[in-house]
């Protein structure tokens, strides 16, 4: 089968991103898939967590709830911890200072080092109800995939990072990406629907088929 690449639109705070990432990496081993990863910040602030959803509390119940319809589809339900995020002290993160991290992984280590520490950084927020929205537990999940502190540390805080950022969110725009996860073929730009792997299994056999 032809070779497939694909922009996978993501956020780190996007219990649904939780579910489609480990898919994928199974499907990218299986089909040999360029996955290209895309930063895709659903709020980038506090005004812009208090303008979508209201006050902290009313955040945290309402986005709670899409984490226990997310536990119940998902293939590892063990690692998102609903009531340990209930009961933590701070306030339902934004995604921004994540999204810097994925990026300054990836000025690093390329997309292989995005997709490591998206993953990490998942896990400490869905599993393990740390505040990923603070540097110093982003730090702590870069140095856990094996990133240099320092090399981290700076590209963190290079002017280029956050204009990464901006650059995904700009193409998504374009390709009118208006919900996550969204992973687009480029060879053919199908967009699978989110689903068990079985199904996403299928729509990548049929791209790879158009494309052959």
């Amino acid at each position: 089968m032809a070779a497939l690449t694909i922009d996978f639109f993501h956020d780190v705070v996007c219990c649904w991103c939780f579910n489609i990432s480990s898919r994928m990496r199974s499907l990218a081993r299986e089909f040999d898939l360029d996955i290209r990863h895309r930063s895709f910040v659903l709020q980038a602030s506090r005004q812009e967590m208090a303008a979508r959803w209201g006050t902290p509390a009313e955040a945290r119940e309402t986005i709670l709830g899409h984490w226990s319809v997310c536990r119940d589809v998902s293939d590892r339900p063990d690692l998102i911890d609903v009531e340990a995020m209930r009961m933590a002290r701070f306030d339902y993160p934004h995604g921004f200072e994540a999204a810097l991290a994925c990026k300054a992984a990836e000025a690093i280590g390329g997309q292989a080092a995005h997709w490591n520490l998206f993953d990490r950084i998942q896990l400490a927020h869905l599993a393990e109800a740390r505040n990923i929205a603070d540097p110093d537990v982003l730090a702590d999940a870069a140095r856990g995939i094996g990133l240099d502190a320092a090399a981290f540390t700076s590209a963190m805080a290079d002017p280029a990072t956050a204009l990464a950022v901006e650059a995904d969110r700009r193409t998504a725009r374009q390709l009118q990406v208006r919900s996550i996860p969204a992973l687009i073929i480029r060879d053919t730009g199908t967009r699978l629907v989110n689903g068990p792997v079985e199904d996403l299994r299928a729509q990548i056999r049929a791209a790879a088929h158009l494309v052959a």
